[in-house]
């Protein structure tokens, strides 16, 4: 028997003034709640300029703060066994209270406020699937699927589905009692999920029709779901062509999963200076994933905001700048999400643009820039993906493009309309051995060997990589912040449905787990 552990989640109820904050609104206000800050304004204070606010920053800040991080994830040792910031833990508690603390100093430089929001969440403790009393060790259990019943083994003949099992008239009769074997494509797993508990099915398997593992998730929880895995393409090929040639398989599955819902809140920072209808946006994710601290992952990118916000209020800004730290982003974007979801139409508009800085400092680092183009994505994202190549070509240095996927906290801006972009310097992929000659580091490596892992500490992060992207986050706030001169204009005809459609079908992902 192996164990599989996604993610456990504790109640928020020990969430302390974060928490208390988050109390005093009901679920069904989505307007983020405000904090009162007193002291000096941003009034006659020099504009803000890029090469200032740059110089800045020190990579000396930026590892102080990560060493405050790494403290604070120690707080869920009790209860993790080992130090992690997950949504709902006293790692990510203190997070939220460091956040808020932070920028609760600057005098009233910002308006800050927080976003309470429900949060889907979900632990799978055990899993197994035999298949001809063979452990299938492949077998990935599905993100937010539900136990076997009764957190029981299930039997079962293995059954092929047809088609892709996109409609119900795709699972034959003989599924009721057995297990769906599903082909990956065309349609969320939820989807298949759903269709294969309907048709009643004990369990299912999808299996990849592309190379590699599936790591997926089921998104939203259903009361159809049943408990899913993912089974690489290459593992399931054999039996596929056994059950083509009318063989009977024996098959056995076993999931000791919960789902559940919690609370917890996004934090917004947003400049009392600057052009309200002009807004710079920016986000980094507040949250790790279980197994670990997530110091790079996304320490780097959540700090590394905290560090140009502080920075930031040594001058004064024309237009406004909104710095986001969601909440969630492990467990499918929920934070960022959420805040696009229920923002209305008038504010949208506000929202220049949103700029993503989710992992600035990888081990085996690359220096990526999202691949946003405006035939494709909402008119401004090719804008900003131009300078920030830009800044790289100015400074002597490679870069790559990297595709927008959906694997971050851009997507829900850019379902919405709003122009995005970001940089990254990579996660569980490896590098190239061209990659490696232009950007050093060692080839057939990931570029972060702890993605997702308990060594996502200090030690995991690359302080080269992490200080100059963070200056070129600095550069990216003071230029729109002083200007958005050249920049398009927000307009009902900057997204077309063409270009919604393209992304979404580019789009596989919804953070770092497939959803179709």
């Amino acid at each position: 028997m192996r164990t599989h552990y996604l993610t456990t989640i504790a109640s928020l109820a020990t969430l302390g003034a974060v928490s208390a904050l988050s109390e005093q609104r009901p679920l069904t206000d989505s307007s983020p709640s405000q904090l009162p800050i007193g002291g000096d304004s941003s009034r006659r204070k020099p504009l803000v300029n890029s090469e200032d606010l740059q110089a800045s920053i020190s990579i000396d800040a930026l590892l102080a703060r990560a060493k405050n991080l790494f403290k604070i994830a120690h707080l869920s040792e009790e209860e993790y066994n080992h130090p992690t910031r997950v949504i709902g833990s006293k790692g990510h508690q203190g997070t939220l209270d460091y956040i808020l603390d932070t920028l609760s100093v600057l005098n009233d430089y910002y308006t800050l406020s927080t976003q309470p929001f429900p949060a889907v969440a979900g632990a799978v403790f055990e899993s197994r699937l035999l298949i001809e009393l063979a452990l299938i060790e492949s077998a990935s259990p599905m993100s937010l699927t539900p136990p076997t019943k009764n957190k029981q083994p299930v039997d079962g003949k293995l059954v092929l589905v047809n088609n892709e099992g996109c409609d119900a008239t795709d699972y034959p009769s003989d599924i009721k009692g057995n297990i769906a074997f599903i082909k990956r494509g065309t349609c969320p797993f939820g989807t298949k999920s759903a269709h294969a508990g309907k048709a009643g099915a004990v369990a299912a398997v999808v299996f990849n029709s592309e190379k590699g593992p599936l790591a997926g998730t089921l998104g939203t929880p259903s009361d159809n779901h049943v408990a899913t895995f993912g089974l690489p393409g290459s593992v399931a090929a054999p039996f596929v062509a056994k059950l083509k040639a009318g063989d009977t398989l024996d098959a056995s599955a076993y999931i000791d999963a919960e789902v559940k819902t919690i609370r917890t809140t996004n934090i917004i920072a947003q400049t009392r200076d600057g052009d309200p209808d002009n807004c710079v946006m920016l986000g980094g994710h507040s949250d790790s994933v279980s197994e670990g601290p997530g110091i790079n992952d996304d320490g780097s990118g959540s700090l590394a905001l905290l560090e140009v916000a502080t920075q930031l209020t040594n001058f004064s800004v024309n237009n406004c700048v909104r710095f986001a730290w969601w909440s969630g982003e492990e467990e499918g974007l929920l934070g960022s999400d959420y805040y696009v979801n229920v923002l209305p139409a008038e504010e949208n508009k506000k929202i220049r643009l949103f700029m993503d800085y989710d992992m600035l400092a990888s081990p085996n680092f690359a220096y990526q820039v999202y691949d946003a183009r405006n035939d494709v994505n909402p008119v401004g994202s090719q804008e900003l993906r131009d300078l920030y190549v830009n800044w790289y070509v100015q400074h002597n240095l490679n870069y790559t493009f990297i595709p927008f996927d959906g694997r971050s906290d851009y997507d829900g801006f850019i379902r919405h309309g709003i122009p995005g972009g970001g940089i990254a310097t990579g996660a569980e992929g490896i590098k190239t051995e061209h990659e490696a000659a232009l950007f050093g580091g060692e080839a057939g490596v990931p570029y972060d060997i702890c993605y997702h892992a308990i060594c996502d500490t200090i030690s995991n992060l690359n302080l080269t990589a992490w200080e100059l992207n963070t200056k070129l986050v600095a550069h990216s706030v003071a230029t729109y912040a002083r200007s958005f001169k050249g920049f398009p204009e927000r307009t009902l005809d900057t997204v077309s449905i063409k270009a919604l459609d393209t992304y979404s079908e580019n789009a596989r992902y919804h953070g770092s787990k497939l959803f179709i």
